[in-house]
């Protein structure tokens, strides 16, 4: 469940560059403001469901059995959750103008804004699929791992 969330995330990051490029093109039409809707649903609600899956399934388990490098790793992970989290406030602004205002172009600001949260979930998505996933797959036993999954689900009303 969890890599499903990343193809959604990485699926909403294509959408903001979509987004981004169709703007510079053709400013703020129907089609960008309603994009600029998904993206801020997306990252609004589902994004920090899955924050909380990792920080209550993931993580601890990692920084319990791991290797060191490996909890080195959490530690970055979860530092990166709040830097994602503030990132996310600096870039809904201009989304949220765009999706509610039709406010047109992005500033530099913007631009840099979206820049920075777009790069930053890439990058905690490789280390978690590259490292912690696969840490926290062999540590686990199948049972466990669908138990996890079905928590989930239902914290998402699934």
């Amino acid at each position: 469940m969890l890599e499903a969330c990343h193809e959604r995330v990485q699926r909403t990051l294509a959408l903001l560059a979509r987004l981004r490029a169709h703007v510079r093109q053709h400013g703020a039409d129907t089609d960008a403001r309603q994009a600029a809707r998904d993206v801020l649903r997306y990252f609004d609600m589902a994004a920090p469901l899955h924050h909380q899956d990792e920080e209550l399934h993931v993580f601890p388990l990692l920084r319990a059995q791991a290797s060191p490098e490996v909890q080195a790793l959490v530690q970055r992970l979860q530092q990166d959750h709040l830097a994602m989290t503030a990132d996310w406030a600096a870039a809904r602004v201009p989304l949220w103008a765009l999706a509610e205002s039709a406010v047109a172009p992005f500033t530099p600001g913007d631009e840099a804004a979206l820049d920075r949260f777009a790069q930053r979930y890439a990058d905690h998505i490789a280390a978690e699929e590259g490292t912690a996933y696969p840490a926290a797959q062999a540590l686990l036993a199948p049972a466990t791992l669908g138990a996890m999954g079905q928590e989930m689900a239902a914290r998402r009303g699934a």
